[in-house]
């Protein structure tokens, strides 16, 4: 079994230890910002394009990124997109013999296009739509039989955003219905992803957590276990709604997203507060990949989750590794020591 499993089985029996508390890089952002998914490049531009922008990171980069979290062995499971899961899973065969699971998004609903110069994550309510299969993501093609050994993935992660927009929640629900419908046919099974709405619901802001707390249960009343997400990743809005939702069902494995970079202490903040107040899972994507040292960072987050080191002090002994690697750091010391507001979306 690979870790996330034996972990996954622990939390559904009650535990609530430490060493149960399941880590995830989601490295599936070429499906939300494209090129610049990988992150900026250090230095000169070595190919020269849109040098007015920035300079980005190749695809290249990004999978050697990949690759390392594979081979550092610390994170519960990677989320790739279906095509670097095809690369990195299919052919070079990283997650054989590893105990990290692999995992893909099963969908992009066009909240998560974060293109430079569109609009869709902010003036628009979100709508569902698929770029990867079932049969893709775990095959690698289109195939009859799926109960065939699968060289890709069983573990998929399905995203919702509700917007308090009658014509697009609706859509969204349905989808997912003829999601998980598939899903339980094809031997696959998902872990859901529920964002704050990302356009005005009409509602004041301080009701927004419960909407998404009630939306969530009342969307998973009519599901069976056989249907049912594995666990569930949304925004942390604070210890009151998360105590809520995780009081409501112990059953239900609840797990924060990470949001956009921040400073350091804002990730080490984030995942120890999220811990405190009853979610299980992380899963952490521009905090790792635009971290200085990923690894290093890694590292912390796990040392963090297990209670070695408080949120502040891993700030501290994180940048004395940069400083031994000779790594410079994105901000000084007390800056990175700072919380700032956190966006929890792909915005």
């Amino acid at each position: 079994m690979k870790r996330f499993d034996i972990k996954l089985a622990n939390l559904r029996s009650g535990s609530t230890a430490a060493s149960d508390f399941i880590i995830a890089d989601a490295k599936d952002a070429d499906m939300a910002f494209g090129v610049t998914a990988p992150g900026p490049q250090a230095g000169s531009c070595r190919h020269g394009f849109n040098e007015s922008e920035g300079c980005w990171k190749t695809l290249a980069d990004y999978r050697e990124q990949i690759r390392g979290v594979i081979a550092q062995d610390i994170v519960d499971i990677v989320l790739l997109s279906a095509s670097n899961l095809e690369q990195l899973g299919m052919r070079e065969r990283l997650f054989e013999g590893s105990a990290i699971t692999p995992a893909a998004r099963a969908n992009d609903t066009s909240d998560v296009w974060a293109v430079r110069g569109g609009k869709y994550p902010t003036d628009h309510p979100s709508r569902s739509f698929r770029s990867a299969t079932i049969d893709h993501i775990k095959y690698g093609r289109l195939v009859e039989d799926h109960r065939q050994p699968f060289s890709g993935a069983d573990l998929g992660l399905y995203s919702i955003t509700f917007t308090n927009h009658i014509d697009w929640d609706y859509k969204a629900l349905s989808d997912y219905q003829d999601f998980r419908i598939e899903a339980e046919r094809k031997g696959f099974r998902h872990f859901l992803e529920v964002f704050n709405p990302n356009v005005n619901p009409g509602i004041p802001d301080r009701k927004v957590a419960g909407f998404l707390n009630d939306h969530i249960i009342r969307t998973l009343a009519g599901v069976t276990e056989a249907g049912r997400p594995v666990f569930l990743k949304i925004p942390y809005n604070g210890p009151g709604p998360l105590e809520e939702l995780v009081s409501y069902d112990p059953a239900m494995v609840v797990g924060i997203l990470g949001g956009s970079a921040g400073t350091t202490l804002d990730a080490f903040q984030l995942i120890h507060d999220a811990r405190k107040y009853g979610a299980r899972v992380a899963l952490f994507g521009r905090k790792i990949n635009l971290s200085e040292s990923p690894l290093a960072f890694i590292d912390f987050l796990r040392r963090v989750v297990d209670g070695e080191i408080a949120p502040v002090e891993a700030v501290k002994a994180y940048h004395g590794v940069l400083q031994a690697t000779g790594v410079r750091p994105q901000r000084p010391l007390q800056q990175d020591l700072q919380l700032t507001a956190n966006k929890m979306s792909y915005r």
